[in-house]
């Protein structure tokens, strides 16, 4: 590591002794009658944005070359993060007594001379240029891999019994390459993949593992920007990066694991005498059934494999624990962005300012909060930042998976992502509270912040799998992510949109996402005390918290209610 934690922590103070940037605008005062101690609401007063812009400052610049995981700049934000735990007075909750819970990962960069073609059952092969047609990675970690396979289209590629649904029946897949549609069938019943609100079924990331689990060497996955809820350049970014994945993962991998453009699958159902938009339309009925198509796929899959560690970076407060049971709260957010893209000329560096230093800001000052205040939480209160988030939440996968205590013992995980720096909020989103027992707590909360709740705008995005939230309710774990709504003072809510609007089309995910001294924390430091106010709430709790009656991840914490 050529930037030594000491640089770092030089870098950092440095940053800071030049000022956060502009003034904050002026929070109204935390709310009093929510029934907490007199302790609480004087920490929650006393958070700070100009703390937390210092923090993004210094997370998101160029130093530490965006952050990704197992190299030289998340190193530095994984020690520099460590360090203000220590400086708290926090314990280490990470491995061996460290605040580092370390994780052992296979990278893999598909390189140029990765090829894909498609081969007519009659006529020449038509070959599809890398990143433009199609994206790809060999998840089995193989550094070559050559595919000569029959493709067959399996609707959405789900199989839920408790829909009455399985897009594999009636076909063999074993050996062969499935072609999948994003999303999951259109609906407008609750009762059937939950309406119009994706369910995990939606997520490319289902899709590529029930395709493995099915004995599929490969699956494409059709992209379309509306039913994905991102263009083209998303996936084209993300996926033209190096691809990450667990080294201890033992469940079924694909040889191909790839994304295709609209227009390519257009193509390859006209060659096969189909027409793309009915089919999708079948695809979204019971009448459907998968059937393979008259062509092969040909691909010869080159790839640079490099295995490292990446650590979580786990603290803990503890607490009285006068009641019981135990019902410990989780604050966590990510702290990996995308790293550097050699091949970009001019700025390639994905700094990543508000996705996620904004998220990482928040939770060092909820950190700080705690650790300063006058009277001790009633049960322990654990800081995760985590990382290979932009990977597939994968930290927090391994965390979930191995938490430092029994999920039994952990009431809720409230999680921060992307956190928009622009002013004083006036709503809020919680996508995926309400299927919580939590819920009343939160609508009561805040009303007392003046706070209004906005509703998913966009529920077939499928929002709530796509943090690091998801990984904590997979294993049972009631968990939500708070975030800002479109709603600031002194605007109306166009303009919020529009900013949101703004962030998506030119910096998200992109170069852009840099923090300027014009950024204004105050939201920041708002959705940190409505934080604080909705943990130190779980902690008092008469009981840990629950999922809704047949919620999909009911069976789980039940089931890690039982465990010994």
């Amino acid at each position: 590591m050529r930037l030594h934690l000491t640089a770092a922590l030089a870098l950092a103070l440095g940053l800071a002794a030049a000022g956060a940037g502009a003034d904050p605008s002026p929070l109204p005062p935390p709310p009093t009658d929510l029934g907490l101690p007199a302790a609480v609401t004087e920490a929650m007063q006393g958070i700070d944005a100009d703390r937390i812009s210092a923090h993004v400052r210094f997370l998101s610049d160029d130093a530490l070359e965006g952050r990704g995981p197992g190299v030289r700049g998340g190193d530095i934000a994984a020690k520099y993060i460590a360090s203000q735990f220590a400086q708290y007075g926090l314990k280490p909750a990470g491995d061996n007594g460290s605040y580092y819970q370390n994780v052992n990962f296979v990278g893999v960069q598909s390189l140029p001379a990765t090829s894909f073609a498609l081969q007519p059952a009659s006529g020449d092969a038509l070959p599809l240029k890398y990143q433009d047609d199609f994206v790809v990675s060999n998840q089995t970690q193989g550094e070559t891999a050559d595919i000569d396979a029959p493709v067959v289209f399996v609707g959405y590629g789900i199989d839920a019994p408790e829909y009455q649904w399985d897009d594999y029946k009636g076909v063999d897949v074993k050996g062969k390459v499935v072609l999948i549609i994003v999303n999951q069938p259109p609906s407008k019943d609750p009762k059937f993949f939950n309406g119009s609100t994706m369910t995990y079924y939606g997520r490319w990331m289902y899709k590529f593992e029930e395709a493995a689990r099915k004995g599929a060497i490969g699956a494409m996955i059709i992209h379309r920007t509306d039913l994905a809820s991102y263009p083209w350049d998303v996936v084209r970014s993300s996926w033209s990066n190096e691809q990450v994945y667990l080294a201890d993962d033992k469940e079924p991998k694909l040889e191909a694991a790839a994304w295709i453009q609209l227009e390519v699958a257009r193509l390859l159902f006209s060659t096969a005498g189909l027409k793309l938009d009915e089919q999708i339309a079948l695809a979204g009925t019971r009448d459907f059934k998968a059937v393979e198509l008259p062509l092969r796929l040909k691909a010869h899959l080159v790839s640079k494999i490099r295995k490292f560690q990446s650590p979580n970076v786990v603290a803990m407060l503890p607490g009285s624990d006068k009641g019981t049971p135990k019902q410990a709260v989780f604050y966590t957010a990510h702290y990996d962005h995308l790293g550097i893209d050699p091949n970009m000329p001019g700025d390639n560096i994905y700094n990543g300012a508000v996705d996620n230093g904004s998220g990482c800001g928040i939770l060092l000052e909820l950190a700080h909060a705690y650790s300063q205040m006058k009277e001790r939480p009633p049960h322990p209160v654990y800081f995760a930042s985590v990382t290979a988030e932009e990977k597939g939440l994968l930290g927090s996968r391994y965390l979930g998976a191995h938490p430092p205590i029994p999920a039994a013992q952990i009431a809720l995980d409230l999680n921060y992502d992307a956190i928009p720096p622009i002013g004083v909020p006036e709503s809020v989103n919680v996508t995926g509270a309400g299927r919580t027992s939590f819920y009343p707590t939160v609508e009561r909360t805040a009303k007392a912040f003046r706070y209004e709740i906005e509703q998913d705008a966009n529920p077939g995005a499928g929002h709530y799998y796509r943090s690091d939230h998801f990984s904590f309710a997979r294993v049972g774990v009631p968990a939500f992510s708070i975030g800002a709504g479109v709603k600031f003072a002194d605007h109306p809510k166009e303009w919020g949109k529009a900013q949101e609007d703004d962030y998506t089309a030119n910096r998200y995910h992109r170069p852009g996402d840099e923090w300027t001294p014009q950024m204004d924390f105050a939201s920041n430091a708002a959705l940190a005390r409505f934080g604080l106010a909705l943990g130190w709430q779980a902690l008092l709790a008469s009981d840990t918290v629950s999922w809704q009656a047949g919620d999909e991840f009911e069976a789980a914490r039940k089931k890690s209610l039982k465990a010994p």
